[in-house]
């Protein structure tokens, strides 16, 4: 199955059969050469480097990088679940470990993989704390960041407003589901969350159920609905408070807030949830880092 899906991915590559190069053909790459003769893999690169100015060539370790995150969206390893070794890895696609650990180590900076020295490589999951911040960037001025308590407000469903449809890629109309949510630093409201979700992703999520939940809300998605997210768009300005705003974060109207919008994406790059959230910065701030 799997060198079949390796063979499809380059199943629109030209033959090249035909051993003498032609005067401009590019040298093989270390990729074709790193994969066993006469597989598909082999076949694949040996195709790809060919076609060389062809926007669909991609590097051997990349194609193996895509086959685990295929793996990973449709649940052959769990999350908190470790994975095959690289030794196991590069017999099942038949090409070096060296080119599995390439492909891993990508996955891992993603932050889709973990490695834990002497024990293996495991299914990144939401209920790390490092993975946690890494979606909740508000940190103290003094003292270490820490999850805050949360309180539910609401939890509905309702018909999508367009612009949450567009951001979703929903049709206007379609089911999805609204939360709001009030976390608290030091006993104080910090960030007010306006949640929305695809209703058909998220069938049987309910107050009760956020309300008995204990980890993180990214951890429930995870569990109860296998929806892990990957990676997030955010856009950040300042804003003056409104009423509603004003009233749930125990401000003045046009107190300065931090707003931020965000668009989370999974596997797929496949929009399943909109946030606008809305953060006190008086003792707080929100950090980022760039690499």
């Amino acid at each position: 199955m799997i060198c079949g899906q390796i063979a499809a991915m380059n199943a629109n590559v030209r033959d090249t059969s035909n051993t003498t190069p032609p005067v401009d053909a590019p040298q093989r790459s270390d990729s074709a050469r790193d994969a066993l003769p006469g597989t598909p893999a082999a076949q694949a690169v040996q195709g790809g480097a060919v076609a060389g100015a062809s926007p669909t060539f991609s590097p051997l370790y990349q194609q193996i990088k895509g086959l685990i995150t295929q793996s990973l969206q449709a649940g052959e390893w769990k999350p908190g679940e470790i994975i095959p070794s690289e030794v196991d890895l590069a017999s099942r696609y038949k090409v070096s470990q060296g080119t599995v650990r390439k492909a891993i180590d990508e996955l891992a900076a993603e932050n889709l993989l973990v490695r834990r020295q002497g024990r293996g490589t495991f299914v990144a999951t939401h209920h790390e704390d490092r993975v946690q911040f890494r979606f909740l960037r508000l940190a103290p001025d003094s003292g270490e960041p820490h999850h805050p308590p949360s309180r539910l407000i609401e939890c509905r469903r309702m018909r999508a407003p367009a612009e949450i449809a567009r951001q979703l890629e929903l049709r206007a109309g379609d089911g999805v589901i609204l939360i709001r949510r009030m976390m608290d630093f030091s006993d104080r409201p910090t960030v007010l969350d306006e949640i929305w979700l695809p209703g058909s992703l998220f069938r049987g999520l309910t107050a009760e159920k956020l309300n008995e939940y204990k980890g993180p809300m990214y951890g429930l998605f995870e569990d109860e609905f296998g929806t892990r997210m990957i990676r997030a768009v955010e856009k950040v300005r300042a804003v003056a408070a409104d009423d509603m705003t004003a009233d749930l974060l125990k401000v003045p109207k046009g107190f300065p807030l931090l707003s931020v919008e965000r668009v989370s994406f999974t596997y797929g790059d496949k929009p399943v949830e909109v946030r606008r959230g809305w953060y006190v910065t008086t003792e707080h701030h929100y950090q980022n880092e760039l690499s």
